[in-house]
């Protein structure tokens, strides 16, 4: 398939583009930029140069695919409601163009959007605390107009390259010298390793049924108490609780996703299209060390 993927050059997306050639497809990518577009080139696949706030340029990308990987997001949490509206304009430009093709159309989305608390799974509708559920909404409105519409909710996503959360928990860290967690640390994320991510995506795109609400977990939950312990061990700074009420103040952005409880299954996925995630768990890709270098 020649496959039309946004925010190829991101830490999923580079991911999913690897895959993607390693399977045989052609991969054109989204750029914004001289340095996006080549990187893109040096990976094997074909810049598309446009952005995410340019429907004309998506729709381009789109009318000349097999299929579309929409990874793209403006991670601009303290701006998140104008983020979320950047993504839902795209993904109707992109369901315009994919519009009675019956071509896969594969949408990012999150399981932090499921309501908290218990495990999640891929027949729950997205809770009332994130905007971004009305994404999901946008894109399986495609289903019936002809285009073979998969979700991939995306959990807490770690690996080599990372610059996400699990970083983001790190650097605080190293600034504050102290690895804190908000309450008694009980809160978890789903996660899985950026590889199995990659594959999922790719197996998405090839066999997902039009409406598949996929997980992309392979971990139900992580304690945010045990990764604030290894972070603690590794930087050689003591672990400490803090109020959940003063997880704002401590860690900025990600004080809202540390607070939350967010498990996640992906029973389902995995039986609809075999996906077997196989890579280390987000513990033990954080023992392995690359997370601290630098």
């Amino acid at each position: 398939m020649r496959v039309f993927v946004t925010g190829a050059t991101g830490f999923v997306g580079s991911a999913v583009v690897r895959e993607l050639i390693g399977a045989g497809h052609q991969v054109v990518g989204l750029a914004r930029s001289d340095e996006a577009a080549a990187a893109l080139e040096a990976a094997g696949a074909v810049p598309h140069r446009g952005a995410l706030d340019d429907p004309a340029g998506l729709r381009g990308g789109a009318d000349g695919a097999d299929g579309v990987i929409h990874l793209a997001f403006v991670h601009d949490f303290g701006n998140f409601e104008a983020a979320n509206a950047t993504d839902r304009r795209a993904i109707e430009a992109l369901g315009e163009a994919l519009a009675g093709s019956g071509r896969p159309f594969v949408v990012t989305s999150g399981t932090g959007l499921l309501p908290p608390g218990r495990v999640g799974t891929e027949e729950d509708e997205p809770g009332t605390h994130s905007p971004r559920g009305a994404a999901e909404e946008v894109a399986l409105s495609f289903v019936p107009r002809g285009v073979r519409v998969s979700l991939v909710r995306l959990p807490l996503v770690h690996g080599e390259g990372d610059h996400g959360f699990v970083a983001a928990a790190i650097g605080i860290a190293r600034e504050k010298g102290v690895s804190a967690y908000p309450g008694d640390g009980s809160f978890r994320w789903s996660s899985a390793h950026v590889l199995d991510v990659a594959a999922l995506y790719r197996l998405a795109l090839e066999q997902a049924p039009a409406g598949a609400r996929l997980h992309a977990v392979a971990e139900e939950g992580v304690a945010v108490r045990e990764v604030a312990g290894v972070v603690g061990r590794r930087l050689g700074v003591p672990v400490s609780s803090i109020p959940v009420a003063e997880a704002g103040a401590h860690f900025g952005w990600l004080g809202a996703f540390l607070s939350l409880d967010m498990p996640a299954s992906s029973t389902l996925t995995r039986k609809l299209l075999d996906w077997r995630p196989e890579r280390p768990g987000l513990i033990e890709d954080l023992e392995a060390g690359h997370y601290f270098h630098g």
